[in-house]
């Protein structure tokens, strides 16, 4: 019986063609740039020090001040920034941003398990995948645009740190191995499909 179920294997085997070189390598880089741009995210979010106006470091999570005397101060309590609508509007941007991270973990988890565990559903587990990076983008996106307007008077090109920018290259890589996803996935033929004998 074990020798029947092993032939059977090899039959198989030889039926389903393997999937092509170029294929695989593109799908393994989008996933380890999604993985990427994931992390990136996530650190800018857990740090969420994103603009520095002066003396004063506003971040998601808190508002800082520094002095010659005192040296920095920080406080959880937005309010205290004195800009109008500053610590409502954190709330709306903190959470959008942390969804997007929610949602771009599962996102990369159905595209790692597209590739891992092939079978007749992989094709739609890779596009559910990439549309999800898509959503996490524009999640992403408008955690960024809502901080740049509540902000919007202190903003400064020179006044964004890294982490800012580790969060808008973040939601760029979103988009881009979305994109990338879905066309590969539209270009590619089924490979995993069964043939008939």
């Amino acid at each position: 019986m074990t020798a029947i179920a092993v032939q059977a294997q090899r039959l198989l085997a030889r039926q389903r063609p393997q999937r092509p070189f170029l294929e695989s390598f593109i799908r393994v880089l989008i996933i380890v740039c999604a993985a990427l741009a994931l992390v990136l995210s996530s650190v800018s979010i857990c740090d969420g020090h994103w603009l520095l106006a002066e003396d004063r470091l506003f971040g998601l999570w808190h508002f800082c001040t520094s002095s010659n005397q005192t040296g920095p101060r920080c406080l959880r309590d937005l309010s205290q920034a004195h800009v109008p609508g500053l610590a409502v509007g954190m709330v709306l941007a903190r959470s959008v941003g942390a969804l997007a991270v929610v949602v771009a973990i599962l996102g990369l988890e159905l595209l790692m398990v597209s590739q891992v565990c092939e079978d007749l559903h992989s094709r739609r587990k890779w596009a559910v995948g990439c549309v999800l990076l898509l959503v996490s983008f524009i999640l992403s996106s408008g955690g960024l645009l809502s901080f740049v307007i509540l902000l919007w008077n202190q903003v400064t090109l020179i006044g964004f740190t890294l982490m800012f920018w580790c969060e808008f290259t973040a939601s760029f890589l979103f988009f881009l191995n979305a994109i990338s996803g879905l066309h590969v996935n539209s270009i590619t033929h089924p490979w995993s499909q069964p043939r008939k004998f």
